[in-house]
């Protein structure tokens, strides 16, 4: 397998509310809809597009938020690659949700942080340039 066909099919959450944290992700892609879903044992959805989804949980017991730590085990948050940051910051800003961390503007990425209303943070990083090198380059960046 070559690497670069390497790409995150899901990720797998459990939140308090279901259809809060499905209203999170409607707005920042408004193209995902719901693939698949149960109550088995306890209720789920895949929210996502025909390549990559957001597997949702509804959490049995209520009131629990995520403590993000970047000094313990655990995932801190998961990133999305998108190609308008701006867009997608915008209609989360309009739907009320606010930023969890300042957006950083660098050389040859724009990346935005958001959290749902559980907390959960989620990174949206908009490439400016095509190159790996550049793409994955530590240059200083500005933060606004």
């Amino acid at each position: 397998m070559k690497a670069r066909n390497i790409y995150l099919e899901h990720a797998n959450i459990t939140v308090n509310d279901i259809q809060e944290a499905i209203n999170f992700f409607q707005t920042a892609f408004p193209h995902f809809k719901i693939r698949g879903g149960g109550n088995e044992t306890r209720e789920w959805v895949h929210f996502g597009d025909d390549y990559t989804y957001i597997a949702i949980n509804q959490a049995q017991y209520s009131d629990l938020k995520v403590g993000k730590n970047y000094d313990k085990v655990g995932i801190n948050h998961i990133g999305f690659v998108v190609e308008d940051v701006e867009e997608i910051a915008n209609n989360l800003l309009n739907a009320g949700y606010k930023r969890d961390y300042p957006k950083e503007v660098e050389q040859f990425r724009i990346r935005d942080y958001f959290a749902d209303a559980d907390g959960n943070q989620f990174e949206f990083v908009q490439y400016l340039s095509e190159l790996p090198e550049e793409r994955n380059s530590d240059k200083k960046q500005v933060t606004v």
